[in-house]
């Protein structure tokens, strides 16, 4: 199994980037976030997870260990395949959705298309346990990051852009409408 590949990026697709390594090209599946951060540079660095079917053989990419893990453990999970686990990854930070998981909140796992109710609910009832090790502190501020991510891209800013600045966005800011302020604020001048 393929567990890590860094490479050249030969070209970036709607939801694939092929990397060029030890001659051969290596079609990687993506959340459109990381395909964002990975666009115009020469060169990327996924871990991987290799999903083999008896007709499929594909490659998924991540650029953190914890994106891997978090996609491994989602689609652990009956009715939950690469397909939906990406889609999971692609409007949430592992953080945020293994607070919204210990939170038993669905609806963040609900707006995935192909995800309903029953699925979400079966998601977080097999995944609780599994990601209990994350703080009260880190729970508020995915919580809150969740929140002003939703708005900022309903005001028609990327995930990518959103996730970018509240990553550099001060701890003391906590006010969902605060963080939403210093983020325009700052957006601005990127």
């Amino acid at each position: 199994m393929l567990a890590k590949i860094k490479g050249k990026i030969e070209y970036i697709k709607n939801g694939y980037a092929v990397i060029g390594a030890g001659g051969l090209g290596y079609k990687v599946f993506s959340t459109p976030y990381i395909l964002g951060k990975i666009a115009g540079r020469e060169e990327a660095e996924f871990f991987l997870h290799t999903h083999v079917r008896e007709d499929t053989l594909a490659l998924y990419g991540f650029l953190a260990p914890e994106e891997l893990e978090m996609f491994e453990l989602l689609i652990s999970i009956s009715g939950i395949g690469p397909k939906a686990g990406m889609g999971i990854l692609s409007i949430a930070s592992p953080k945020t959705i293994k607070t919204a998981i210990l939170n038993e909140d669905s609806s963040l796992l609900t707006k995935v298309s192909g995800i309903g109710k029953k699925t979400a609910e079966r998601v977080i009832l097999e995944l609780q346990n599994k990601v209990a090790d994350i703080s009260v502190g880190d729970k508020e501020e995915a919580v809150v990051d969740s929140d002003t991510i939703e708005a900022l891209t309903g005001m028609g800013y990327s995930v990518t852009e959103a996730r970018d600045i509240l990553k550099t966005a001060p701890k003391d800011i906590k006010d969902v409408g605060e963080r939403i302020k210093w983020a325009l604020r700052n957006l601005g001048k990127k």
